[in-house]
C-alpha cells in the first residue's frame, strides 16, 4: 500500500469541537503514513496588515501544510446555514498565498452540526467557497453527521455503523484520487 500524508483541516477552533473529532476519525479510515491537524488559529484577513506586514507567518505555514499534503480532509460546522467564519477566514488568507496550493489538490468535505441536517447547507457553501481554487473536490458519498455530539464514543470512534461506512467510503473515494 502507498504512503500517503493527509492533512486534516477542521472548521473550528473549540477544543472539544465534533468536527476535530470527525477529522481524527477520518484520518483512522484513510489511514496515512503522515498526518497533521492544521491550525486555523489565523488574524482575521485585513488587507492592510497584508500591505504593511505580509503573509502571516501561520498563514504561510497553512499554505505550505496544503501544498505539502497528497489530500486534505476538511471538516465544518454550520454557523448560521454556511460554513463557520474561521474557515472562510483561512480560505480567504491561503488565496492571498503564492503557488495555488489548492490547485488539482484531492479534497474531502464533510460536517458535523447539532442539527439534524448535519450541518448540510455549511458543507453547500464551502465546496462553492473552495471552487475558485481548483482543488478537486470529492463528490460523495456526502457526509453529514447530526446530533454531533452524540455521535462518538469515549475513544473518539464513530457509535454509528452508517456513518462509520460513509466516512469509510468517503476515505476510499479520496485515496482514488491521489495521483
Amino acid at each position: 500500500m502507498a504512503s500517503y500524508h493527509l492533512l486534516g483541516i477542521s472548521g473550528s477552533l473549540r477544543s472539544a469541537s465534533t468536527n476535530t473529532q470527525l477529522v481524527q476519525a477520518a484520518k483512522a479510515a484513510f489511514d496515512p503514513e503522515e498526518f497533521t491537524l492544521a491550525s486555523l488559529d489565523l488574524p482575521l484577513y485585513n488587507g492592510d496588515l497584508e500591505a504593511a506586514s505580509g503573509i502571516p507567518a501561520s498563514v504561510q505555514v497553512l499554505a505550505d501544510q496544503i501544498a505539502a499534503a497528497d489530500a486534505v480532509v476538511i471538516s465544518t460546522p454550520e454557523y448560521n446555514k454556511m460554513l463557520s467564519g474561521v474557515l472562510k477566514n483561512a480560505l480567504d488568507w491561503v488565496s492571498r498565498t503564492k503557488g495555488g496550493p489548492w490547485k488539482g489538490k484531492p479534497v474531502a468535505v464533510m460536517s458535523a452540526a447539532a442539527g439534524r441536517a448535519g450541518g448540510e447547507r455549511a458543507q453547500w457553501t464551502l465546496r462553492l467557497a473552495l471552487n475558485p481554487f481548483g482543488p478537486r473536490v470529492i463528490p460523495g458519498p456526502e457526509l453529514h453527521l447530526a446530533a454531533s455530539s452524540e455521535q462518538f464514543d469515549e475513544s473518539g470512534a464513530l457509535k454509528s455503523e452508517q456513518y462509520q461506512g460513509t466516512l469509510e467510503a468517503l476515505m476510499a473515494a479520496l485515496r482514488a484520487e491521489i495521483t
